[in-house]
């Protein structure tokens, strides 16, 4: 059918043909191929260009290691960029384009760049554009970003969906080759909950692509038996295409699930993808191994595969990577490549083994060129003969592809993602898995065994170990006999000298040796720096493929062991995983979970303007007809507050309930100020501080009984706090008989403020509430009007006599109605957040724009709690170093502008005047502004160096932002009602 389809060889299905195309040409493949074993298969070897030099290139793996084939597939809002095409299942219709070339794949002009290669070299962009340094972002960067990178994004909205789920189990095995296939069936018929995960859309890992005989039958059909039982059994699920990409902490596992990834019109009742968090009791790592490549001269050219990747193509998808094919191996899989490329008709021109001798079987009619290598290969498109050197004799061999085997890599990256280094072993020239401990094991080829039999027993065994470890009775599994299995030893070699091109280790990124050996002269000599200088093992496959060959070349270059330089820092992802998997459902307006308020329809009816808080919708203002802005609707509401009374949303602050006996000292300790002896019936404002000394979040808290205390936290820091005082029970003091309920969401809460407060809640409440028995700081359990249980607590920030009501969220409305009709004839009006916020500064209170991560109590004047409290609280002996207490400190002040009719703004800076603007000469910055229409006139908060000791000074608010500068005087931050008469009334 195609010109390089191998007669009825491989396990794609013939009888289901597909059409695809690429760069606009159709072709044809099978159900079961890969979108790269349909180009193979009709003769189309170049598949893209090189990251830097735009050099052709064509797949160098059949897997998720491959560093070449990458393309663009789909159109529209569905194309995805840097898709491998070694891994990505066609279907039929499926529209793939190639990637970083222009005008064409087989004519792109950044070739010129492999021209410029001797001036491209490693860090040549560091050095090249330093000067001018004006050009970087109009000129230089421009241009190298056009020349270089992958693919583009579509800049249009996914049409698909994605979503999240968990999954539970007693075992979880990695990978389906001949190890996990063994690993889940010995535990699946122990009974215990399995699931087998594997990247591919086919289960049987290598099995698919081996032709040993396995108990008489097929590698693959062995596997096929194999998953017919473990489909068969109600405690395994099978999970193919699905990656895990990260291990978590308790044994959490990260997995993408491509659920319509291999469907051309996806359903729209499905995902495209699934993330997957798998809670695991144990887990077997059964990955396998990667082939390695060799580094000799010209390595790059299309054609040029690993042996393992070639015998994949001719064995599963039944594909010759070529008419012609050479093979350059150090081991047995180089003779294993050849003989099934035989058996399967293919002419395999010669072995070129770099070993003296060893005892693997020729295949028929095939030369060998024993203590030989390939220097150097010919082609631009396309491989078309290679350089084949034995003691100093040079001969051209013609070919259209050739095998290379290196040796093998056990795939270890997951256990090394939480810090764990892979160990270098000698013996098996290869870095093996390290010991993360009994519930994630390694084992088969990930673990260094290196023949099927080998692995199929490792996987049964260390299974039945793990099953017993969980309670199992799980019984020691027959093992098959493997027949035709050829001798995995393999002979080092790094790099083969002599090369008259770039020979290559990293192939995404144009690394080649002479780049690693630039990085030693220039310093880079640690393995993480040559890393970074040169880009090795870095890009889309994070060096899954060239790794190693870097790490053993540098070792060469070096003159030591592979061990002593180490290896990289292995991290989540495995593979990319996509923004809308990691999303799921969060997005558009579910980006992020909408809250409301329970008074949120109170304030809709009253003609609320909502702002967005956090994740809360908090109303900002109430404007009435007439208002020409916000601003005008805000000043009312003060004015009103101050001179009648107001009613403000304050639900969305953190609520924690605490209860215990030990719940004193507990907030003794959290606070920096005294609550060891708080009254019952009382509330208290308090600091929390950070280890460092810094303030952390304030709040009120009350006691409302012997061991039962409210705190209220800002609306910002709620689950912050609630997590601090967690941790702090949970490891500081697990002796403390405390314990903690979030009560945000359950209760409506109502700030009722004003002059006319009083009279205005006493129509609501049964309880007195007169000043003798409910004085300033009084929290209590009051009864409404009707029967309602409520909590009622008299603090204030605003300055003013003022209740906040709790009540159930259920009857939120309804009290807030009966409120504003019982203030009617006292002239209540509804204010929110932009008006508290003018009422606070006017009073000075601080919020986190104050409390900003840098400020110690003392700084924003509350020094004297901290004197006061005696005994120890979290932060107090770092509060006491001398850079917390220098008087030249940042301290809280007011700001009033000289000439009022002047205004500036949060965020602006100070300066002594006539100070240049500099950070020299910066005294602190502006960090609250509001328009006071108590005084008529702009008024701030703001951080300033010896700032108390400075009222009356003239300063200038420099705002460079908005090229504005304005005098300002320096005053206390209490603007209104400073000896807080109103606060007592």
């Amino acid at each position: 059918m195609t010109s390089y389809r191998l007669g009825n060889a491989g396990s794609v299905n013939r009888g289901q043909p597909l059409t695809f195309t690429f760069d606009g040409k159709n072709y044809k493949g099978f159900e079961g191929d890969t979108l790269a074993s349909g180009l193979l298969a009709n003769d189309q070897m170049l598949m893209g260009r090189s990251f830097k030099y735009h050099r052709p290139r064509g797949p160098v793996t059949a897997g998720s290691s491959e560093p070449n084939a990458l393309m663009t597939i789909g159109t529209g809002a569905r194309s995805e960029p840097n898709v491998r095409a070694t891994v990505a299942e066609l279907y039929n219709g499926l529209t793939a384009v190639s990637q970083n070339r222009w005008p064409s794949l087989t004519f792109d002009v950044g070739a010129v760049n492999g021209l410029l290669s001797p001036m491209l070299g490693a860090g040549f962009y560091y050095k090249t554009f330093m000067w001018p340094a004006a050009l970087w972002e109009k000129l230089y960067e421009p241009v190298i970003r056009r020349a270089a990178g992958l693919g583009k994004l579509a800049m249009q909205a996914d049409p698909d969906r994605y979503e999240k789920s968990w999954a539970h189990c007693d075992l979880l095995v990695i990978g389906s080759g001949p190890t996990g296939l063994m690993a889940a069936l010995a535990a699946g018929r122990a009974g215990a909950r399995v699931i087998l995960v594997d990247e591919g859309f086919r289960l049987g890992g290598s099995l698919l692509s081996e032709s040993a005989s396995i108990g008489g039958v097929s590698p693959a059909d062995f596997a096929a038996a194999m998953i017919e039982e473990l489909e068969a059994l109600p405690n395994v699920t099978l999970m193919p295409r699905t990656t895990v990409f990260g291990w978590y902490d308790d044994m959490v596992f990260g997995a993408v699930e491509r659920v319509q990834k291999h469907v051309g019109t996806p359903s729209p009742d499905l995902p495209m993808e699934r993330l997957w968090r798998i809670a695991a009791k144990r887990a077997i790592l059964a990955t396998g191994s990667e082939e390695r490549p060799l580094v000799f001269g010209g390595n790059d050219k299309p054609g040029v595969m690993t042996a393992s990747a070639v015998r994949t193509y001719a064995n599963r998808y039944g594909v010759a990577a070529g008419g012609k094919i050479a093979v350059f191996t150090n081991g047995g899989s180089g003779y294993r490549t050849a003989a099934d490329l035989v058996a399967a008709g293919v002419d395999v021109t010669a072995i070129i083994d770099a070993r003296a001798q060893s005892a693997d079987a020729v295949p028929d009619n095939v030369r060998v060129i024993r203590n030989g290598a390939v220097v150097s290969t010919k082609g631009r498109k396309r491989l078309e003969a290679l350089i084949a050197e034995r003691s100093g004799f040079q001969e051209q061999i013609a070919c259209d592809a050739l095998a290379m085997a290196g040796g093998w890599s056990p795939i270890v990256h997951l256990m090394c993602q939480r810090g764990a280094k892979p160990v270098w072993s000698d013996e098996a020239q290869a870095f093996l898995a390290p010991d993360v401990g009994a519930a994630f094991i390694a084992a088969g080829s990930a673990a260094g065994q290196d023949r099927i039999s080998a692995c199929l027993k490792d996987g049964a065994t260390k299974a039945v170990a793990l099953a017993r470890e969980l309670g199992f009775a799980a019984y020691e599994m027959n093992i098959p006999e493997v027949e035709g299995e050829y001798d995995p030893a393999f002979a080092p070699i790094w790099y083969v000298p002599g090369a008259r091109d770039k020979a290559f280790v990293d192939f995404q990124n144009d690394v080649a040796v002479s780049d690693l050996g630039l990085a030693q002269r220039e310093g880079f000599r640690h393995i993480e720096h040559t890393k970074r200088y040169t880009t090795a093992g870095m890009a889309t496959d994070q060096g899954k493929l060239g790794n190693v060959a870097t790490i053993g070349i540098v070792a060469g270059m070096r003159g030591v062991s592979p061990a002593a330089i180490g290896t990289t820092t292995f991290r989540p992802f495995y593979t990319p995983v996509s923004f809308g998997a990691l999303a799921g459902t969060s997005r558009s307006e579910h980006a992020a979970p909408v809250r409301t308020s329970p008074l949120h329809d109170w304030a809709k009816k009253n003609g609320a303007t909502f702002v967005e808080a956090g994740l809360w919708h908090r109303s900002a203002w109430f404007p009435r007809e007439g208002e020409k802005g916000w601003r005008d609707s805000v000043d009312r509401e003060v004015k009103n507050v101050r001179r009648n009374a107001g009613l403000c949303d304050v639900s969305t602050l953190g609520k924690i309930e605490i209860f215990g006996k030990g719940a004193a000292e507990f907030l003794n300790r959290i606070y920096c100020n005294n609550f060891l002896k708080l009254p019952v019936g009382k509330a208290r404002y308090g600091l929390m501080l950070r280890e460092d000394g810094m303030i952390f979040d304030d709040g009120t808290t009350s006691r409302l009984s012997e061991t039962h205390y409210v705190m209220t936290t800002t609306t910002a820091y709620a689950a912050e706090v609630m997590s601090h005082l967690e941790f702090a029970s949970q490891t500081f003091w697990p002796e403390l008989d405390v314990r903690f309920v979030s009560s945000t969401d359950q209760w409506a809460q109502m700030s009722l403020a004003g002059p006319k407060a009083r009279a205005i809640i006493s129509r609501v409440v049964e309880d007195d509430i007169s000043d003798a028995a409910f004085p300033y700081l009084a929290a209590k359990p009051v009864t409404l009007r009707g029967g309602l249980k409520a909590r009622l607590f008299r603090i204030s920030f605003s300055g003013e006599l003022a209740f906040e009501l709790a009540v159930p969220a259920g009857y939120g409305e309804a009290v807030a109605d009966a409120l504003m009709e019982a203030g009617k004839d006292e002239g209540i009006c509804a204010y929110g957040v932009e008006a508290l916020n003018v009422l606070r500064i006017e009073k000075g209170f601080i919020t986190h724009n104050e409390i900003d991560g840098r400020t110690t109590p003392d700084d924003l004047g509350y020094g004297r709690m901290l004197a006061m409290q005696k005994a120890d609280f979290i932060g107090k002996r770092q509060s006491s170093r001398f850079g917390l207490t220098a008087a030249d400190r940042m301290q809280l002040v007011g700001l009033k502008p000289v000439e009022v009719d002047k205004e500036f703004m949060a965020g602006a800076h100070l300066l002594k005047e006539g100070a240049t603007p500099s950070m020299a000469n910066d005294q602190g910055w502006v960090s609250s502004v509001c328009h006071s229409p108590t005084l008529g006139h702009v008024i701030g908060l703001a951080m300033l160096k010896s700032g108390r000791e400075r009222y009356g000074e003239k300063i200038v608010v420099w705002d460079g932002l908005r090229g504005k500068e304005v005098a300002a005087a320096v005053c206390p931050p209490v603007f209104a009602d400073p000896d807080n008469r109103k606060l007592q009334e």
